[in-house]
């Protein structure tokens, strides 16, 4: 199968859309399918949102197979123009488990760090992204604030787009920012 990673373009925003619901919908429930369909749009219409770190995946049909969204983040006020955050990540539910988000991510990386972006942080199971490099970020200095809700602390992770960047990033991530985080 033939793949193309792409920034998003605006015959893939509703396909997207599409897609993030069905997966979260098959894994978790609708209630959080919808959930994180609400979460894309408005982080598409937040200020933090990078159109170029929006990422999918096409296969040879040009149907979306795999999404991945990256945008500006600040902790405490500070960083936006350091960091990032991941959320959320999506693959076609029969074609998980082929490489596909590990190829999304290794490209946004690289994208990111083009950009002058410096770390990327995560929320999420520490068995799906340890092997991308993330690490706990409470190790770093960056710990979960209030309106984080994490089953564990190692479950908020960060990785270093460039060497020593986590040396001066640091502090309490809150989501106060995304009224859609506020909901759930």
């Amino acid at each position: 199968m033939k793949r193309i990673i792409k920034s998003m373009e605006q015959q893939y925003f509703i396909p997207s859309l599409d897609l993030v619901e069905d997966v979260f919908t098959k894994s978790d429930s609708r209630e959080e399918g919808q959930f994180v369909r609400r979460l894309v749009e408005e982080i598409r219409a937040k200020k933090y949102y990078i159109p170029a770190l929006e990422l999918i995946m096409t296969d040879e049909r040009n149907a979306i197979i795999g999404y991945a969204m990256f945008s500006r983040f600040h902790i405490e006020g500070k960083y936006e123009n350091e960091l990032l955050i991941l959320t959320p990540v999506a693959v076609k539910t029969e074609l998980q488990r082929q490489h596909i988000s590990k190829e999304l991510l290794e490209y946004g990386f690289e994208k990111a760090k083009a950009l002058g972006f410096q770390a990327v942080l995560v929320e999420g199971n520490p068995k799906n992204y340890n092997p991308r490099g993330f690490a706990s970020s409470y190790l770093f200095g960056i710990t979960a604030g209030a309106t984080v809700k994490l089953p564990r602390p190692e479950c908020l992770m960060v990785k270093e787009l460039v060497p020593g960047a986590l040396e001066h990033i640091g502090g309490n991530v809150e989501y106060s920012f995304y009224e859609t985080l506020h909901e759930n």
